[in-house]
């Protein structure tokens, strides 16, 4: 009874720090586009065109943009599902076959 305990109390706090992972990252997304949307409709009401000069802030977007993708790739990508994988991989290889 308490390793099946420990095993889902192990797994509901992954969970919640997933939940809290990407709910960090979808605020971090949602302060971009919104930041993004009034630095590039400001330049387009003032001048005319969209300008990406690093004076503009367009370096700044870049810069969060690349922070932002690292971030998503961390999260969908090389997730504790693929870390699990990894791991069953490096267990399985290291056996000595029959």
């Amino acid at each position: 009874m308490e390793k099946y305990f420990n095993k889902n109390t192990m797994e509901y706090s992954q969970a919640y720090e997933r939940v809290k992972r990407l709910k960090s990252f979808y605020k971090s997304l949602a302060w971009y586009c919104v930041i993004a949307g009034i630095l590039f409709f400001n330049d387009y009401f003032e001048h005319g065109t969209i300008d990406f000069s690093p004076f503009h802030g367009s370096i700044l977007l870049l810069i969060w943009g690349i922070i932002l993708a690292m971030k998503a790739v961390r999260l969908f990508i090389f997730d504790s599902e693929w870390e699990q994988r990894i791991l069953d991989k490096q267990l399985h290889k290291g056996k000595p076959k029959i």
